[in-house]
């Protein structure tokens, strides 16, 4: 969800004002995938290396992040969306850490649809979290060095009870990846806007699903196989 600070600056106002507006954002969004059938939704709201960015602003986001699970469990239960969370949680704030277990508790039956926020995550740390436990596996005699295929790795990725991603939205012009679900998205198509993430609502949305309807995949086959 790129460019808060960028349009923060365009604004003439502080970074942390781009984050709240990045904030409003996200409801946004939220509620444009219960209209528009979308299921599953995951952000990218805070990764391992922004723990590297100014303390003062570190402790903005947190408490930013703090409000917004205190203020918008109202709308996931009427939505009818569970919260997820993957990362390494355990490095975020305690009052973080229990609105996050909170607001998971509230909404772990909700079926419609799962929001899923990527909070102190990298995808490389979470391959080699992967790896580590196959590792301790084969050491416990628990899985042979032969059972280890892409299944089993999978299965001990954050994400093994989400589907992989069919779409990966940047926003603010960026062209890469940036370690985000670098191997759930080997297939996902991706779809790039110049507008910031303050800017992203819910008719840039549908330019982005419109887009993807459009394209064929083909999983490494030839057309129409």
């Amino acid at each position: 969800m790129d460019g808060n600070g960028r349009w923060a600056r365009r604004q003439g106002k502080p970074r942390i004002e781009g984050h709240k507006a990045g904030a409003e954002s996200v409801r946004r969004i939220v509620e444009a995938c219960s209209e528009f059938g979308v299921r599953y939704l995951t952000l990218y709201a805070f990764s391992t290396e922004n723990w590297r960015r100014p303390p003062r602003e570190v402790a903005e986001l947190m408490r930013l992040l703090e409000r917004f699970l205190a203020e918008r469990l109202e709308d996931l239960e009427r939505h009818d969306i569970r919260l997820n969370a993957i990362g390494e949680l355990e490095r975020l704030p305690l009052p973080v850490r229990r609105g996050l277990s909170r607001v998971m508790e509230a909404t772990r039956d909700n079926s419609s649809g799962v929001l899923t926020l990527a909070l102190s995550y990298g995808s490389r740390a979470e391959i080699a979290s992967a790896a580590r436990r196959l590792a301790e596996d084969v050491a416990k005699g628990v899985l042979s060095p032969e059972q280890i295929d892409e299944e089993a790795l999978a299965a001990r990725l954050y994400t093994a009870d989400l589907p992989d991603p069919d779409l990966v939205i940047r926003t603010a012009g960026e062209m890469r990846l940036s370690n985000f679900l670098l191997w759930q998205a080997s297939y996902a198509e991706i779809w790039v806007t110049d507008k910031t993430w303050p800017e992203f609502d819910a008719d840039l949305f549908r330019q982005a699903l419109d887009d993807y309807g459009r394209r064929e995949r083909r999983f490494g086959k030839v057309p129409n196989a």
